[in-house]
């Protein structure tokens, strides 16, 4: 390149930078900064993993197991409070409702899986919350609260065991023939391996008669 047409292209460079430099620049730095925020952000979340993994095994597990109704709702609470947004959090609420259910604390379980259905970030959980508080629901006879819980989308994998609770709700009610529409819906989306929920939908659609 001769010494002229180096420096025009020189003079060029110079006018492109003045025009477009600081345009270049602050694109260049947005992208740095949402680069350094993500990275942030991903190392704040395995962060939280790993400090609720800590916290669940042993300190929930071991509270679960005691029985104690106010140290498990305290435990579950600080779960969902410092690590909401982990599966540990998720894990926790049902865990909890379970052992509260189980202690007698029918609202504190309640409260729990209702926490897992409006916070969940898994849609297993989610579903797992809702189909365990229209089970409690049953019991209370607060049937139609059951069944709108039920009637929520569900994946795949769920239509056959939510139809089965569905079928038990209608069942209490008195609406049979619902019921038998439920179970045998429950039938059909049900594994074929799954002999034993199946025996129990066909027992319960039996006792219904024609």
């Amino acid at each position: 390149m001769s010494y002229h047409d180096e420096q025009e292209s020189i003079e060029s460079l110079k006018a492109w930078w003045t025009k477009w430099g600081n345009v270049t620049t602050w694109i260049v730095l947005a992208a740095l900064v949402v680069a350094a925020g993500w990275n942030g952000w991903n190392f704040w979340q395995r962060r939280q993993a790993a400090e609720a993994a800590v916290f669940y095994d042993p300190t929930v597990q071991q509270v679960l197991a005691s029985g104690d109704k106010a140290r498990i709702a305290r435990a579950a609470s600080d779960m969902e409070s410092k690590f909401g947004s982990s599966a540990y959090a998720q894990m926790t609420g049902l865990a909890a409702a379970k052992a509260l259910y189980a202690a007698g604390d029918v609202a504190g379980a309640k409260s729990q899986l209702q926490w897992v259905i409006d916070h969940a970030k898994s849609d297993e959980f989610r579903q797992i919350a809702r189909l365990r508080l229209a089970s409690v629901l049953l019991d209370e006879k607060a049937y139609d609260a059951g069944l709108a819980l039920l009637a929520a989308p569900q994946s795949e994998a769920f239509k056959g065991v939510m139809a089965d609770g569905r079928g038990d709700l209608l069942a209490a009610q008195g609406k049979r023939d619902e019921a038998r529409v439920a179970y045998k819906l429950a039938l059909d989306a049900l594994p074929k391996n799954d002999t034993s929920a199946r025996q129990l939908i066909q027992f319960k659609l039996d006792a219904l008669g024609d």
